[in-house]
């Protein structure tokens, strides 16, 4: 079943979690800047800081985590986003281990978001490059935070003994890079906003001449598969809907 941008009941608050700056610019920047325009508070929780990407051995490796740390805050400025959280894990050795779940819950429990949108954590073979291991395993993770751990008070003690975090229920899961998607956002009209965001990522994307025609080309196949009219853009996703 094929959708037009819709809002879940009683979202006011989403928290998209991934495992680079970057990622959730080319996988659902569009989808976020309609979630701020439609008034929904979002928040981003970045597992890594990209410290392995970059194209040029001109960088000093030591400066790209604030590097990309600051691009990220800029990409995000142009989605609307203002509250970006770094957990600081290395790059390319993300593992949804139980000290990347706590960091994700104290996150989600902080932000009390309504609806949570991460990587897919299975593997796509057709699109293998969107399976880089620590995509999966920041999609493994947030899952496993999402149930059982954010909504048992008991999970990770610490959190609501020294912290005050209380347990949180989300409702709703978004995953992007999915190889089965059943919801599709029309991103059209956000198009520009999400190249503008993508093109702060400076590091990642100022070597890629052909970035417009190919986050166009994508889109334009989601939109295809979601049945949209010609010369539509989405951005896919798989929805679950969580236990209450």
């Amino acid at each position: 079943m094929t959708e037009a941008f819709s809002i879940p009941e009683g979202v006011t608050r989403a928290l998209v979690v991934t495992a680079h700056p970057d990622d959730v610019d080319f996988g659902a920047g569009g989808t976020v800047a309609n979630l701020t325009d439609a008034g929904v508070v979002v928040t981003y929780c970045i597992c890594t800081d990209g410290d392995a990407g970059g194209f040029d051995d001109a960088y000093d490796r030591s400066q790209i985590p604030s590097i990309r740390r600051a691009e990220q805050i800029a990409a995000a400025a142009n989605c609307g986003v203002t509250d970006v959280r770094f957990l600081g894990y290395k790059d390319g050795y993300l593992e949804p281990n139980h000290d990347v779940q706590r960091d994700i819950v104290r996150v989600m429990r902080q932000v009390q978001p309504q609806l949570v949108i991460t990587q897919s954590p299975e593997r796509n073979w057709e699109r293998l490059p969107a399976s880089h291991p620590d995509h999966m395993a920041a999609g493994e993770a947030t899952t496993r935070a999402l149930y059982p751990a954010v909504r048992n008070p008991y999970a990770y003690p610490e959190l609501r003994n020294d912290e005050g975090l209380e347990a949180w229920t989300v409702s709703w899961l978004w995953l992007f890079t999915t190889h089965e998607p059943n919801h599709w956002i029309e991103t059209t009209h956000q198009f520009e906003r999400k190249i503008a965001a993508l093109r702060a990522h400076h590091s990642q994307t100022s070597h890629m001449d052909n970035l417009e025609e190919m986050i166009r080309m994508w889109g334009t196949m989601q939109a295809e598969a979601a049945g949209l009219p010609e010369g539509t853009i989405a951005e896919a996703f798989r929805q679950i809907k969580l236990p209450d």
